[in-house]
């Protein structure tokens, strides 16, 4: 056993402390193990938030030494044995109580978004895709909305502009229907419009800390964008709607 050294941040809305806790740790533990012990042992009262510990539901989001990470895949073998490891709320939303963070932000944008719209079935009642339509879809299902992505953005984390962005991640639900080979949904306006795309300065962040390894950015957001500038700026349409209309 090994003796390590955390600090935790301690508090709510209102206010709260960094507190330093020095904990046993053990081989192959994760972050999420140690506070878990802390939690049991030396602070009962400490909230955070987890669930699978398996890194598949997203829910123990936070950020370690600076970095947004899921504390249950953040390996203590990582940090060295005198390196103080210290764990916080994640900070793009607001905090509850200690470790956790209300996210409900991003469910109320989840709902903003029109559902899946797929067409007609053929004459036999079936449905089909070709299979290459099918992959480029399927990486962006992976996503487990652990809303790391959403906790890096500058656009919300600085700028804070939840106002008229909705993030990397439903820029991402958003390309996983506008690139569906069954939507028939037309989006694109509420794309440039409502989400915000252009806020968007494809600075990859969000594809770094991404814990699928989904190409956020390349092969979401930009084909996004140019989804947005082939219909608005480019001017053969932009001639076209002013001729015959549309959007």
């Amino acid at each position: 056993m090994t003796m390590r050294t955390f600090r935790i941040w301690r508090g709510d809305a209102t206010g709260g402390e960094f507190k330093t806790y020095k904990q046993e740790t053990g081989e192959g533990m994760v972050v999420l193990d140690v506070i878990h012990r802390i939690q049991a042992e030396q602070a009962n009262d400490m909230a955070v938030r987890w669930n699978c510990k398996a890194g598949k539901c997203g829910s123990c989001s936070m950020e370690i030494n600076g970095k947004p990470k899921l504390a249950c895949m953040t390996r203590m073998n990582l940090y060295h044995p005198d390196e103080t490891i210290t764990c916080q709320p994640v900070k793009t939303f607001p905090i509850q109580k200690d470790l956790a963070s209300d996210v409900s932000w991003n469910y109320e944008q989840n709902k903003k978004i029109q559902p899946f719209t797929p067409k007609p079935r053929d004459p036999d009642g079936k449905y089909r895709m070709s299979q290459a339509d099918v992959d480029r879809v399927q990486e962006f299902r992976k996503c487990i909305e652990c809303f790391l992505c959403q906790d890096v953005c500058h656009v919300l984390r600085d700028h804070e502009r939840h106002d008229a962005f909705v993030g990397p991640r439903f820029l991402i639900r958003l390309a996983s229907l506008d690139m569906h080979p069954l939507d028939t949904a037309d989006r694109i306006p509420k794309i440039k419009e409502e989400y915000g795309s252009g806020f968007c300065n494809i600075t990859r962040c969000c594809t770094e800390v991404c814990p699928e390894h989904i190409g956020i950015t390349d092969n979401g957001i930009i084909p996004l964008k140019e989804r947005v500038v082939d219909r608005f700026y480019d001017p053969i349409m932009m001639l076209k709607r002013k001729l015959f209309g549309g959007c």
